[in-house]
């Protein structure tokens, strides 16, 4: 399978702006890749304050996502804000060019930055099929729980996408690979560059490491960039099955 990094730019609120410069950005993946991957809130930038003005434009940006698909015939992931019955979520959406594949919502909100007093929280994990490929999508700082993201023996791939902060890379890139190890998976990060409307700076760091903890290959730093990688399945099971770390693995619940 070929995955395809977009780490972006984002202009602060302009969704319409936003969505026009990403078609552009994308043209060349044509027939060129199996998924693409968006950064967290991808159509806005990590809004909280406005996001009632956002959110009325979550259908029309979901068309959008579901044209691209349909348009470079591939599946296309990121995440985005949406009000429903007066909540609001920080909604993951997977699709292709007829459908929904899945959505997630963001699970963890960032208490520092006060998410939860303007988002609702999700409460079920999911995992979605592509091709022979199993693939668990989480957002931003669902990073940072371990067993939030543990693998079950149900996925091969487990992605998030980011708005992360500079000030905090290492963090990001440490966890990155921490997941991969202990999940013996292929992990992907896909995250901003450039200053959000708070002042807040990105230096990308998008990546895709595999379950041995090793860089397979990321975008440029501070670079606006499409990255595209393959990867091999056979390979990831064939370590797997020389090195069954999984079968060692505590069970739990998550309440």
């Amino acid at each position: 399978m070929k995955i395809s990094l977009v780490q972006l730019n984002l202009d602060w609120g302009n969704v319409e702006g936003n969505l026009n410069r990403i078609s552009n950005l994308l043209l060349p993946l044509k027939n060129q890749t199996d998924l693409i991957v968006l950064p967290e809130m991808f159509s806005s930038g990590f809004m909280m304050e406005d996001k009632s003005l956002i959110s009325p434009k979550a259908k029309m940006t979901l068309d959008w996502m579901k044209n691209q698909a349909g348009e470079l015939n591939s599946v296309l992931l990121g995440s985005i804000i949406v009000e429903e019955n007066g909540e609001y979520f920080n909604r993951l959406y997977c699709v292709d060019g007829r459908k929904i594949i899945c959505s997630y919502d963001k699970r963890h909100l960032f208490r520092m930055g006060e998410e939860h007093h303007h988002f609702s929280s999700g409460s079920e994990r999911v995992v979605f099929n592509l091709g022979k490929w199993r693939i668990c999508p989480f957002v931003c700082y669902d990073l940072r729980f371990p067993v939030w993201s543990r693998n079950q023996n149900d996925y091969d791939i487990l992605l998030y996408v980011a708005n992360w902060p500079e000030a905090r890379r290492e963090v990001w890139n440490t966890l990155l690979k921490a997941r991969a190890i202990e999940n013996q998976s292929f992990v992907v990060g896909v995250n901003r560059i450039g200053f959000d409307g708070l002042g807040l700076s990105y230096a990308g760091d998008s990546a895709l490491f595999n379950a041995k903890g090793q860089l397979v290959g990321k975008c440029a730093d501070y670079t606006e960039e499409i990255v595209s990688l393959q990867l091999n399945l056979d390979s990831l099971n064939e370590f797997r099955s020389k090195f069954p770390v999984l079968l060692d693995a505590d069970s739990f619940q998550i309440s």
